[in-house]
């Protein structure tokens, strides 16, 4: 039998290399993409309205931790969260910012949703370093410098901070030059820097000048610490005096490579 002639294996050929039919959707596909649209536009509807509508994820409690001398109460009234609202339009941020502005005794908060009805308020309070008196009340500050609370009664253990800075001569220079802020961060830092034997014993800290501050211990002694530099140091030749010298009454430690201690 003859095979097929030349023109008409041409004829194949060109229609076989012809551009590629394009594929059409058919009614199957098309209900599926229209299905999936719907469920997605339906589970958007939803969650929105579950969010922002629905009863089941609205603020009923605020919960708070972390207080000492704050109660939980006083967090609660300075951060007024708006109990009823949806949780998700809470503004933490807000939140945060009322405390922080109402209560200064708080040094660090933070604003978390519990779903699907609470807001918690995790709170760290300020821990005074130092007291100043003012007439009856006292004047909490603390590792920072910070004034943070006015009390009745000043907490045990906290050394008093005496500012008396000289009308004249250099320490009323230094006054001029440093500030009150200053001077007083400047006696924050010696606090910080006393050995634990010490500052359990210090009474009180007084600040004449940026160089001249001196520590009121218990049992009549003294301690002229300087400045707040080098406290590292001089906290060591302190330990190291008050170990040979158990007896004395005066310390000075402002030098701290030549420490010296006296009975009188």
């Amino acid at each position: 039998m003859a095979g097929p002639s030349t023109a008409e294996r041409g004829e194949r050929q060109q229609e076989s290399s012809g551009p590629p039919r394009a594929r059409r959707f058919g009614p199957p596909r098309l209900r599926t993409i229209i299905i999936l649209v719907v469920a997605l536009v339906l589970v958007a509807g939803g969650t929105v309205w579950l969010l922002h509508g629905s009863n089941w994820t609205r603020v009923e409690r605020v919960s708070v931790s972390g207080t000492r001398v704050l109660t939980p109460a006083q967090v609660r009234e300075a951060a007024d969260v708006p109990v009823g609202d949806p949780l998700i339009s809470v503004d933490t941020e807000a939140v945060e910012a009322r405390l922080r502005r109402k209560l200064p005794r708080i040094d660090e908060v933070g604003v978390e949703r519990s779903w699907p009805h609470g807001i918690g308020l995790k709170v760290t309070e300020r821990t005074p370093v130092l007291i100043v008196q003012k007439g009856r009340k006292f004047v909490e500050v603390d590792d920072e410098g910070v004034r943070f609370a006015t009390v009745s009664r000043a907490q045990k253990g906290v050394p008093a901070l005496e500012f008396e800075p000289a009308g004249s001569g250099s320490a009323a220079a230094s006054l001029r030059r440093f500030g009150e802020d200053r001077l007083v961060r400047e006696a924050v830092r010696v606090a910080g820097r006393l050995p634990a034997a010490v500052a359990r014993d210090t009474r009180t800290v007084k600040v004449r000048s940026y160089d001249d501050i001196s520590l009121e211990l218990s049992g009549d002694r003294t301690v002229a610490w300087g400045s707040g530099e080098q406290g590292e140091r001089k906290a060591r030749a302190l330990t190291a005096l008050m170990k040979a010298a158990p007896d004395a009454r005066h310390f000075d430690v402002s030098a701290p490579t030549a420490p010296a201690s006296s009975r009188s």
